[in-house]
């Protein structure tokens, strides 16, 4: 075996760019004894991006590369995400019951000597008719009232709340690639136009027209959907999930505030239609609006005619960009010395911004099992297996949002049906009719969601949950009471203390330099 001295990410972008950046710190690109990376990217070809959701994970990745927060939030036009709004994912409007429910970051309150909440709330604890994530976080309070996740003088990536950002797509590649440079990363403007391999599921060198022959020990395959190393040269499969999931469409625009000071939320809306899903993403000047749908259930002018209803005379004028979704991933992420990250490994629909994490698992996972005596088949066998489980779990998690509805289009009642709904996630509903969701239904290292954020969906889509009287002792029902009427009012004295979320960010944007 040979020892793997130099790293070559085809494709630029996010996913290459943060891949590129992660490495070079893990790796010591700057080093004299680091391992030489290299990115090539097509000048004409940007980021497919729109506008971008993130979840918590992206604060340690972007501390871990070395990017301060306030410098992040300036360039990218970012604002502060605290979770997703969903309204009209259980029923239609119009219909009696609740019209939205949140799923926050924060986890459910967990105080020294109170047991857990969930239980207590299933039998009513909390009131009648006060949502799960409304009885056990102050987050719903918080960001109902416009408020940021954070003080003013918190440190970076720090606050009382858990959150994550939006920000601008292409502006964020723009900021990685030039802290990439800064951290030792050599960057090469070409057109790749073909991949040579050895017949023996390697990669032997990546022509460009403008530099002749790239070669390195390890590559890195960031074409996006195209995959030109690990698909067109070497052949992984890719596996359609449009039998679990059915959107395959988008259709975006950007809109401007109707006022400067108009204010920002400070989480994803998502709102449910007759064939899928708008997302609404408030960054520093505008919003970024699409809606995600199935062709199988809607034309692309009935799409065009609900996106323009629902953004309203902010529209006027403007044409929706289109885009195509290829839902679906691929089992066999790394092959040889090619390993894929983003959009060449997988696609799965931008509920619940699992786009990014993805990209920073792998990058994670790639830097921490680098082959550095040139063992691919082992690191390669691990990196597949974590990769795979955890797309399989992010697939379950985001059915679960669209399987338990009681919306009644033909979109909506095929997702309920349950022949389109995978196996794992059938058997952890049905156990779930009389046991709420624990840390034991999940293995911590294949999740990117935790226990409570299933919960917060579960029930925020009103599954019914009927406690066995043997399931817990629920003996502590007075301290549980006084726990849920002191969230109550600690959620008060919080929306009295937090900034404004549009004044916390122009916050970040004085002091960044």
């Amino acid at each position: 075996m040979t020892a793997v001295r130099s790293v070559l990410i085809v494709g630029g972008g996010t996913a290459g760019w943060l891949t590129a950046c992660f490495l070079a710190k893990r790796l010591g690109a700057h080093a004299a004894d680091g391992v030489r990376i290299t990115l090539v990217e097509s000048p004409e070809v940007g980021p497919i991006g729109v506008g971008e959701g993130t979840f918590p994970s992206i604060k340690g990745t972007l501390a871990a590369i070395g990017i301060d927060e306030a410098h992040f939030i300036r360039e990218c036009s970012a604002t502060f995400k605290q979770g997703v709004s969903f309204r009209h994912w259980v029923r239609e409007p119009g219909q009696p019951g609740a019209d939205h429910y949140f799923h926050p970051f924060s986890h459910p309150s967990q105080r020294d000597g109170l047991p857990e909440l969930l239980p207590y709330w299933l039998r009513g604890a909390a009131g009648e008719g006060v949502a799960f994530a409304q009885a056990v976080t102050l987050q719903k309070a918080i960001a109902d009232a416009s408020r940021g996740p954070k003080r003013l003088g918190d440190r970076d990536f720090v606050g009382p709340m858990n959150y994550a950002y939006h920000f601008d797509a292409g502006q964020f590649a723009q900021l990685l690639a030039t802290h990439g440079k800064s951290l030792g990363v050599e960057h090469v403007l070409g057109h790749v136009e073909r991949v040579d391999t050895d017949g023996q599921d390697m990669i032997a060198a990546v022509h460009t027209r403008e530099h002749g022959v790239l070669k390195a020990d390890l590559y890195v395959d960031c074409t996006g959907f195209r995959s030109r190393l690990i698909g067109e040269a070497l052949g992984s499969p890719w596996r359609s999930l449009s039998d679990v999931l059915f959107v395959d469409r988008a259709l975006a625009v950007q809109v401007p505030y109707a006022a400067a000071d108009t204010p920002i939320p400070s989480y994803t809306i998502s709102t449910a239609h007759e064939a899928g899903w708008t997302w609404d993403i408030g960054l520093q000047q505008r919003r970024g609006i699409g809606y995600v749908y199935s062709s199988r259930h809607t034309s692309d002018a009935r799409a065009e005619e609900v996106l323009r209803r629902y953004v309203g005379s902010a529209m006027d004028g403007k044409e929706p960009r289109q885009l195509v979704l290829n839902v679906g991933y691929r089992d066999t992420q790394w092959v040889g010395n090619c390993v894929a990250v983003g959009l060449s490994s997988g696609f799965l629909e931008p509920l619940e911004s699992s786009g990014i994490g993805l990209i920073e698992t792998a990058a994670y996972l790639l830097g921490y099992l680098f082959p550095f005596g040139g063992e691919f088949a082992p690191a390669a066998r691990l990196f597949n297996d974590l990769m795979r489980q955890r797309y399989e779990r992010i697939v379950n998690f985001i059915k679960l949002h669209y399987c338990l509805t009681q919306r009644g289009s033909a979109f909506w009642r095929d997702n309920a049906d349950p022949g389109s709904i995978p196996l794992p996630l059938q058997d952890q509903l049905a156990m779930w009719r009389s046991r709420p969701p624990t840390r034991l239904d999940f293995v911590t290292d294949l999740e990117m969601y935790p226990p409570s954020s299933w919960q917060y969906v579960l029930y925020g889509m009103e599954f019914a949950t009927r406690l066995h009287p043997s399931a817990a002792p629920l003996d502590q029902w007075d301290d549980v009471r006084r726990e849920f009427a002191t969230l109550a009012q600690v959620a008060r004295r919080a929306v009295a203390d937090l900034p404004d979320h549009r004044r916390l960010v122009e916050h970040y944007l004085s002091r960044s330099s």
